[in-house]
């Protein structure tokens, strides 16, 4: 899961830097501009954080974390294309790749716990 996911939010999260310093020159409040770069930056971050988790629990949380980031990505995102901020066209592509990365981390996450529920049963 790593490299793929990493390599992902990474992704992801240039495409959100570029995204903001393209919406930087309109007049758009400096606040949103600010909530999407954190959120969508947070993601990937998130995920590195987890490489060094110091347990199942800690790797866990971390995921978690970037998991509800993509949900506020998404929000930010959707507020931009719904107030004109961004076309259609452009928010379709990057809230493609957010929605992928949520589905690998709702899918990732789901494995993990049933897993962790399986081996706390065994005790």
């Amino acid at each position: 899961m790593a490299n793929n996911i990493q390599q992902k939010t990474y992704n992801f999260a240039v495409r959100i830097v570029n995204l903001c310093k393209y919406l930087r020159k309109t007049d758009i409040d400096a606040t949103i501009l600010r909530q999407l770069i954190k959120s969508g930056t947070s993601i990937g971050a998130n995920i590195a954080e987890a490489q060094h988790a110091q347990s199942t629990a800690d790797f866990i949380a971390k995921l978690h974390i970037a998991y509800k980031e993509t949900g506020e990505t998404k929000y930010w995102l959707s507020l931009l294309t719904d107030t004109g901020y961004l076309s259609k066209e452009e928010s379709n592509s990057i809230l493609k790749d957010c929605c992928e990365i949520e589905k690998i981390l709702t899918a990732t996450l789901k494995s993990l716990k049933k897993n962790q529920s399986k081996n706390n049963s065994k005790i």
